[in-house]
């Protein structure tokens, strides 16, 4: 059981995002975010999109740092996922 964060390769807005996600259960998810400060705007279904100068703070309280396909990977083994297609 591990919450999980990506690189931020994402861009949007003027910055990288990153995900930041649950390989085991959304409440786990949920709670890691609320104590790290992010807020339940950035919840996007199955992951937290984060910025990039957020990303050392979540390491440091903990989150594991993975590639993104490692995330996805292990997001989708969990039975977490939300396919793209759902998405909408």
């Amino acid at each position: 059981m591990a919450v999980l964060v990506d690189d931020p390769l994402w861009p949007a807005h003027g910055r990288l995002w990153a995900h930041l996600a649950s390989d085991s259960s959304l409440d786990e998810l949920h709670a890691f975010a609320l104590a790290q400060g992010v807020p339940a705007r950035a919840f996007d279904r199955d992951h937290y999109d984060v910025p990039e100068d957020l990303v050392p703070k979540l390491i440091a309280a903990g989150a594991e740092h993975v590639g993104g396909k490692e995330l996805v990977t292990r997001l989708i083994a969990s039975g977490l996922r939300i396919p793209a297609r759902d998405r909408r």
